[in-house]
């Protein structure tokens, strides 16, 4: 799966925070990294916030998203280079300076840097990828991506990035791979039911920690 970069224009007022958290989670599915779908829907808060309440509402700032090996990169681009992100050591009676502090708490990592024109404020989240194109879920999505690769260049997209219908066709792929399994086992009588209630307990066991 490759990974295009992106980045998008908005004007920082109160009102685009929930629309940008919106779309970094939309393009967090279609990258398949669910699992930090919330961590990064914090930091994007909290840096945009940021940017209104240290630098000023109706600023113009740049939201850009990218992979930086196996972390996902998230950044803020303003045009103040002035009023720099601080980590305050803020309590529970604080009425600000939490902003930092909890992207510092999800982060892996975080910081500022400094341009010309501009000010990029940035973190890192780590992924479960092995790689910058891999997929989460370990040894068996690794496998079941190779079969399907190998089952016919002509269920899967080799488009430079990913997309809806991308996902929709490599799905139709996987649903007929099933369906070829389920006709294999029939064909050396076993019991295809059976086989696809045990496919689920044990889905079920490794994906929710539910117990066999």
């Amino acid at each position: 799966m490759v990974r295009k970069p992106w980045d998008l224009a908005f004007t920082a007022e109160p009102t685009e925070v929930a629309g940008l958290r919106r779309i970094m989670r939309s393009h967090l599915g279609i990258w398949g990294l669910h699992e930090v779908a919330d961590e990064a829907q914090l930091c994007v808060s909290e840096l945009v916030s940021n940017v209104i309440t240290h630098v000023g509402p109706g600023t113009p700032a740049t939201l850009a998203v990218s992979m930086n090996g196996v972390h996902l990169r998230i950044e803020v681009h303003d045009p103040d280079t002035r009023a720099l992100p601080n980590l305050l050591n803020a309590n529970v009676d604080s009425e600000g300076g939490r902003g930092m502090a909890l992207v510092d708490a999800v982060a892996d990592r975080w910081g500022v840097e400094l341009g010309p024109d501009r000010k990029v404020t940035w973190c890192e989240l780590a992924t479960r990828l092995s790689s910058a194109s891999g997929h989460c879920g370990g040894t068996r999505v690794t496998r079941a991506e190779a079969m399907l690769g190998l089952y016919g260049a002509e269920h899967l997209p080799r488009a430079a990035a990913p997309s809806r219908l991308n996902v929709a066709i490599s799905e139709k792929a996987a649903i007929d791979v099933i369906a070829d399994l389920l006709h294999w086992l029939r064909a050396h009588g076993c019991d295809p039911d059976e086989a696809l209630e045990r496919a689920q307990i044990h889905y079920e066991a490794e994906a929710f920690g539910v117990e066999t």
